[in-house]
């Protein structure tokens, strides 16, 4: 079964992370999202309206999960990869 992915902010960020994430939710290319998203923002008249629904995107987009917010621990890693240890 496909993992069903999560709309949130790209680690790999240019300005906070908005684009990014459009682009990995939908698994396109990062570049062109940007340089798309960013020719919508700048079209002509609508700079101050495609500026607000910018910041409304970043501020509503959760962040993206850290590797440190996985469910398993290193330990259970370890076990996976096959190394026992006594505990």
């Amino acid at each position: 079964m496909k993992k069903k992915n999560k709309l949130t902010k790209s680690r790999d960020k240019i300005v906070s992370g908005v684009f990014g994430g459009i682009a990995e939710y939908f698994d396109w290319d990062k570049a062109i999202v940007r340089i798309v998203g960013t020719i919508l923002i700048f079209f002509p008249g609508q700079l101050i309206v495609g500026i607000i629904i910018y910041f409304i995107a970043a501020a509503v987009m959760p962040e993206a999960p850290s590797d440190k917010d996985s469910s398993y621990t290193d330990k259970d890693d370890d076990i996976i990869e096959g190394e026992f240890k006594d505990k």
